[in-house]
C-alpha cells in the first residue's frame, strides 16, 4: 500500500489561527473595545516553561487575542499562587487562563489544588477535575478539553474518517492527554480500549486500532509492523535520542517507530511538527470558545444584577421596618455584580466592605460613565427628600431599566442620627441597607476622623506648653535625640528645615538662630483655628477651658469642641483623591499662627504622618447596597456649611469607572442648590476635573408653599393646614424659589431635570402646576415622583427624564476664576447665586481678608458658611429674595481641604440634644441582638 498521509500540525494550525483571527476581527467590530483575554501564570523561571509561554504568547499576539503574562518568583508560596488565581478569576477581562506547569518554586505547593482553584468557566487547559468530570460524562459542549487531546481530534477531523463505530487504541493514562484522549473519543462514539504500563497484549491490542494515539513517553516504543494496515495514528511523544550526525548530539523522535509505522497507516503525525503546533493553536481556540461563552452570557459593560425584588405595602411602614423586611445580598455579591475583584475588596461583615483605592489604577483606561448631581430648592427644616430621591433615583435606574448605576451618598453623623434629625439613609421603599449598620458606626471612618482630629489638637497644646516651659537646647534635645551615639533628623523635621530655609541634613551643623527658628513654632494662642470634636451633640463643649490641672503649670485657654464631620479633616478626606494627596493636604492643614503672623501647620507640628496613619483605611470608600439591591458607595460626610457638603472624590471617581460609559454616577449635594450644589461645582468638581451631565434639583409642594408665605414649619410639630389642604396660589408664589434655583443650575452650563416628590398631602393640581413653572423657568424637564411609598417604580419618570437629559449637550463651566481677589470672589456667589445687591464685610472678615492673602492662600476657592433656610442670610427670608447686603462676619481657612469659608451670620458647630432626642426611640432586643425603633 502506499505510505500514509503526513497530518502535518504546521498546517493545520495555521488554518486554525486564521479561523480564529477572523473571529476575534468579527468580535471586535460587534463589540468595540472587547478583546479575548488569555492569562499565563508561571511559577519560577525555567527555560522550557519561558521557551512555550512565549510560544503562546507570540500566537495570542498573531490572532489578536490580550495575554498576560503574570511570573511569581520561585520564593513564591502556596498561598501566593492561590490569591493570583483568584484575582485572575474575578478579573472579566480574562476569559482563559492557565498555570504553567511544573510550579518552579523553592515552597511546596500541591499542583492538583492549584489546577483546581482555577474558574472552570476560565480554564482553557482543561486540567481542574470539574472540566475533567465534565468530559468523562460526555458534556463536550459545557467543559474545556486538554489541549493536547482536543488538537489530536482536530487532525483526526483532517483525514475525513469518521471517528464513530472506529475501534480507538490509547497508550497512556496522564491526566493531561491519555485520560482525556479516552473520554473523547468515546463520546465521539469510538469503541476505545486504553493501553498502559501494565498491558500484557499491548502489540495484539494495537493491531486492532483504526485509530492509534499513543502518549506513553518511551521513545518508539511503538512497532511498524503493530499497526493495522489503514489505520490513523497520532503521535504524542517527544524523546531525544542519540544521533551522532546531529550537532547537539540527539535527535527528536516520537513514541511511534515513525518510518516503518508510515508504510502501514493511512495518516500519520510527524515528531516534530505534528501534534505541537497544534496544542497552542488549541489553547488559543479555547480561550476564542471562552470569549464566545462570556459574550453569550454577558454583554461588555453591562453588570449582571441580582435585583430585590419589592413588596409594597400601603400605608407606608416606617423606615426601620421596611429596612428590616428586606435581605441584603451579601457584600462580597454585590463587588463581584459590579466589576470589583476579590482582592480589591475588604469586607466588614457581610452587609458592608470597603474598597481598595487600587481599582483606580486597573480601570485607569475604562471611560468614565455619566455624573449626576442630586440637589434641592431652599428647603424647610424637614428637609425634601434629597436622599431619597437620589436612592429612588438609582433603584429606577439600576433595578428598572437595567442601567449599571452607583449611587455615591455621605456618611451620617452620629450627632443628628441621636439627635433631632434622626437617620439619613433615605426613606420609605427607597434606603441604603442596613440602614442601622449605615447610620451608626459603620467601619469607623468618623471615629478615624476623631481620632486624627484630635491628636492634632493635642499636639498643638502640648506644643505651646513645652516651648513656655523648655530652653531651645533642651526641646532641640528632645525633638532630635541621640539614639546610641547618633543623632538623626526625621522626613517630617526636614520638611520643617527647608520650609525654614535651612538646607542641612546634619544636626550638629545647627547655628544657635537656626535651633531657635526650627524648635520654636511660637504660637498665639488666640489664633488658634484648629478645635477638639466628638461625634455626639453636646452643648455644654461648646465652650470649656482646658489646662486646668496643675501639671499645666498654670497654663489654661478658653477652648471648644465641634462636632466631628465638622473637621478640616472630613473635608480632607472627601477631596482627597488618594493616599499622597490626602497626605499633602494634611500637611498643609493650618491651625494657628505664629506671634509674628506666620501659619502654623501640621506638618510643622510633625503630626502628618500620624494622621496619614490613622486615616490610611477611612481612605477606602465603603459599599453597601439599596434596598432593591443596587450598589452605593457611602464615604465622607463633611458638614455643608463650613465645609462642601459633599460624599468623597475618590468614591465618585471609583463608581464612574465601574459604570462605565453608558453607566450613571448619582450623587447627593448638601442643603439646596444655592450651598451644596455650588460648592460642588466650585469646589469638588474643580479638584476632581470631573463635569457633570445633569442636575436633579428636588422640589416638594410644601416647600413651595412655605416659600410662598406659609406659616413656619418646625420638626416635630404638626403642619398647619395651609400644607394640607390645597392652594395653588401659595404654590405659585413659592416657585419663585424654584425658578431661581433653576437659574443657579444653569449658570453652570448644566441640564436641570426638576423631581417633584409628591407627598400624600399634595394634589394633582399643586404637583402639575410645579411642573408647568419648572418648565417654563428653562428645565430640561420636570416629572412628579412617588418613590418614597413604591421604590425604583415611582422614579421611573425620573429616570427616563435623566437619561434623556444625559445626552443633551453640557457646557459646564466654573462661577469664578480662583485668581480673582478674596472679596471679589464672595461677591460673585452673593450676587450671582444668592440674588444679593453687594456684600459687607466687618472688621474681623477685612483682617482675615488681608491675613490670609498675605499668606499666600487667597486664590483658594471659597466655601460660603451660610444657612441653608433662605437663599439670603435671614432664615425668616423666603422665596426669592432680591436687593439685600450679604453681611460676612468673619473668614476662616481650610488649607488642608483648599478653601476659605466666610462666615455669614453665626452658627453652631457642635449642635445641642433636643428635649426629645430620637435615642428616646431606639433599643437593641437582648435576644435576637436586633436594632429597634431606629429613626
Amino acid at each position: 500500500m502506499a505510505p500514509a498521509e503526513i497530518l502535518s500540525g504546521k498546517i493545520v494550525s495555521g488554518q486554525v489561527r486564521d479561523r480564529l483571527k477572523q473571529q476575534v476581527v468579527e468580535m471586535t467590530e460587534k463589540f468595540p473595545g472587547f478583546r479575548p483575554g488569555l492569562a499565563i501564570l508561571q511559577v519560577g523561571n525555567r527555560d522550557d516553561s519561558n521557551l512555550y509561554i512565549n510560544m503562546k504568547l507570540k500566537a495570542a499576539a498573531e490572532i489578536g487575542i490580550s495575554a498576560n503574562h503574570i511570573k511569581l518568583p520561585n520564593t513564591a508560596t502556596e498561598a501566593d499562587v492561590l490569591k493570583c488565581i483568584a484575582s485572575l478569576n474575578a478579573d472579566p477581562a480574562v476569559h482563559g487562563f492557565i498555570v504553567q506547569l511544573p510550579l518552579d518554586s523553592d515552597k511546596p505547593i500541591n499542583t492538583e489544588k492549584i489546577t483546581n482553584a482555577v474558574a472552570p468557566e476560565k480554564d482553557v487547559d482543561g486540567l481542574s477535575s470539574i472540566n475533567a468530570g465534565k468530559l468523562s460524562r460526555g458534556d463536550l459542549g459545557d467543559c474545556f478539553i486538554p489541549c493536547t487531546p482536543k488538537g489530536c481530534m482536530e487532525l483526526i477531523r483532517q483525514t475525513g474518517v469518521q471517528v464513530a463505530g472506529k475501534r480507538a487504541v490509547v497508550i497512556g493514562r496522564s491526566k493531561i492527554v491519555g485520560a482525556p484522549m479516552h473520554d473523547l473519543l468515546l463520546w465521539n462514539n469510538a469503541t476505545v480500549t486504553t493501553c498502559h504500563s501494565k498491558t500484557s497484549t499491548l502489540a495484539e491490542e494495537v493491531g486492532k486500532a483504526d485509530i492509534l494515539v499513543v502518549a506513553a513517553g518511551r521513545a518508539e516504543m511503538v512497532k511498524g509492523e503493530w499497526i493495522k494496515p489503514g489505520a490513523i495514528v497520532i503521535d504524542c511523544g517527544i524523546n531525544h535520542v542519540p544521533d551522532s550526525t546531529k550537532a547537539s548530539g540527539k535527535r527528536v523522535v516520537g513514541d511511534v517507530a515513525y518510518n516503518s509505522a508510515k508504510e502501514k497507516a493511512s495518516f500519520i503525525t510527524p515528531v516534530p511538527g505534528g501534534v505541537g503546533p497544534m496544542t497552542v493553536a488549541m489553547l488559543m481556540q479555547s480561550t476564542v470558545e471562552s470569549a464566545q461563552r462570556f459574550l453569550e452570557k454577558f454583554q461588555p459593560g453591562k453588570w449582571t444584577i441580582q435585583y430585590n425584588q419589592l413588596t409594597l405595602k400601603m400605608p407606608v411602614p416606617s423606615d426601620i421596618e421596611i429596612s428590616k423586611s428586606c435581605i441584603p445580598k451579601p457584600i462580597d455579591q454585590v463587588a463581584k455584580e459590579v466589576g470589583l475583584f476579590p482582592d480589591e475588596v475588604e469586607l466588614y461583615g457581610q452587609t458592608k466592605a470597603k474598597v481598595q483605592l487600587s481599582v483606580l489604577k486597573r480601570l485607569q483606561s475604562q471611560p468614565d460613565g455619566k455624573y449626576v448631581v442630586v440637589t434641592g430648592i431652599t428647603p424647610t427644616p424637614l428637609g425634601e427628600g434629597k436622599s431619597t430621591t437620589t436612592v429612588g433615583l438609582v433603584q429606577a435606574l439600576g433595578a428598572h431599566l437595567h442601567q449599571n448605576v452607583f449611587a455615591c451618598v455621605r456618611q451620617p453623623s452620629q450627632g443628628p442620627t441621636f439627635g433631632i434629625k434622626g437617620g439619613a439613609a433615605g426613606g420609605g421603599y427607597c434606603q441604603v441597607v442596613p440602614m442601622e449598620e449605615f447610620n451608626l458606626h459603620l467601619t469607623g471612618d468618623i471615629h478615624a476622623i476623631t481620632a486624627a482630629n484630635n491628636l492634632v489638637a493635642a499636639a498643638i497644646d502640648a506644643r505651646i506648653f513645652h516651648e513656655l516651659t523648655q530652653s531651645d537646647q533642651a526641646l532641640y534635645n528632645r525633638l532630635v535625640p541621640s539614639v546610641n551615639g547618633v543623632r538623626k533628623f526625621s522626613d517630617i523635621q526636614i520638611r520643617r528645615l527647608q520650609k525654614l530655609g535651612i538646607n542641612k541634613t546634619d544636626p550638629m551643623a545647627l547655628t544657635k538662630e537656626e535651633v531657635n527658628a526650627f524648635v520654636r513654632l511660637d504660637i498665639d494662642p488666640g489664633t488658634i483655628t484648629w478645635q477638639r470634636v466628638l461625634d455626639t451633640n453636646d452643648r455644654f463643649l461648646r465652650k470649656i477651658t482646658i489646662g486646668q490641672s496643675v501639671t499645666e503649670k498654670g497654663f489654661t485657654r478658653a477652648a471648644q469642641f465641634d462636632i466631628t464631620v465638622s473637621s478640616e479633616i472630613m473635608a480632607v478626606l472627601a477631596l482627597a483623591d488618594g493616599l499622597d494627596d490626602m497626605k499633602k493636604r494634611f500637611g498643609r492643614m493650618v491651625v494657628a499662627s505664629s506671634k509674628k503672623g506666620q501659619p502654623v501647620t501640621a506638618d510643622d507640628l510633625g503630626v502628618t504622618g500620624a494622621l496619614a496613619v490613622l486615616m490610611k483605611d477611612a481612605i477606602k470608600p465603603n459599599l453597601m447596597q439599596t434596598l432593591e439591591g443596587t450598589p452605593v458607595f457611602v464615604h465622607a460626610g463633611p458638614f455643608a456649611n463650613i465645609a462642601h457638603g459633599n460624599s468623597s472624590v475618590l468614591a465618585d471617581k471609583i463608581a464612574l469607572k465601574l459604570v462605565g460609559k453608558d453607566g450613571f454616577v448619582v450623587t447627593e449635594a448638601g442643603f439646596g442648590a444655592d450651598i451644596g450644589m455650588e460648592k460642588f461645582f466650585n469646589i469638588k468638581c474643580r479638584y476632581s476635573g470631573l463635569r457633570p451631565h445633569v442636575v436633579v434639583l428636588v422640589a416638594t409642594v410644601r416647600a413651595l408653599k412655605m416659600h410662598g408665605g406659609g406659616p413656619a414649619v418646625t420638626a416635630g410639630v404638626p403642619l398647619p393646614k395651609e400644607y394640607t389642604e390645597e392652594n395653588l396660589q401659595l404654590v405659585a408664589k413659592g416657585c419663585s424659589n424654584l425658578n431661581k434655583q433653576i437659574q443657579n443650575a444653569r449658570m453652570f452650563g448644566v441640564p436641570v431635570v426638576v423631581a417633584v416628590n409628591a407627598f400624600k398631602t399634595d394634589t394633582k393640581a399643586e404637583l402639575a402646576l410645579v411642573v408647568q413653572h419648572a418648565k417654563e423657568a428653562g428645565a430640561f424637564d420636570a416629572v412628579e415622583c412617588t418613590h418614597w411609598a413604591e421604590g425604583g417604580k415611582g422614579a421611573l419618570a425620573l429616570a427616563r427624564a435623566v437619561q434623556r437629559a444625559s445626552q443633551a449637550p453640557s457646557n459646564f463651566r466654573f462661577l469664578y476664576n480662583v485668581e480673582l481677589p478674596v472679596v471679589d470672589k464672595i461677591r460673585l456667589i452673593a450676587q450671582q447665586v444668592y440674588g444679593a445687591r453687594d456684600i459687607e464685610l466687618l472688621p474681623e472678615a477685612q483682617e482675615k481678608v488681608a491675613l490670609y492673602t498675605k499668606q499666600g492662600f487667597g486664590n483658594l476657592p471659597i466655601c460660603m458658611a451660610k444657612t441653608h433656610l433662605s437663599l439670603s442670610h435671614d432664615p425668616e427670608q423666603k422665596g426669592a429674595p432680591t436687593g439685600f447686603v450679604l453681611p460676612i462676619r468673619d473668614i476662616r481657612a481650610s488649607v488642608g481641604a483648599g478653601f476659605l469659608y466666610p462666615l455669614v451670620g453665626t452658627m453652631s458647630t457642635m449642635p445641642g440634644l433636643p428635649t426629645r432626642p430620637c435615642f428616646y426611640d431606639i433599643d437593641l432586643d437582648p435576644v435576637s441582638g436586633e436594632v429597634n425603633g431606629l429613626f
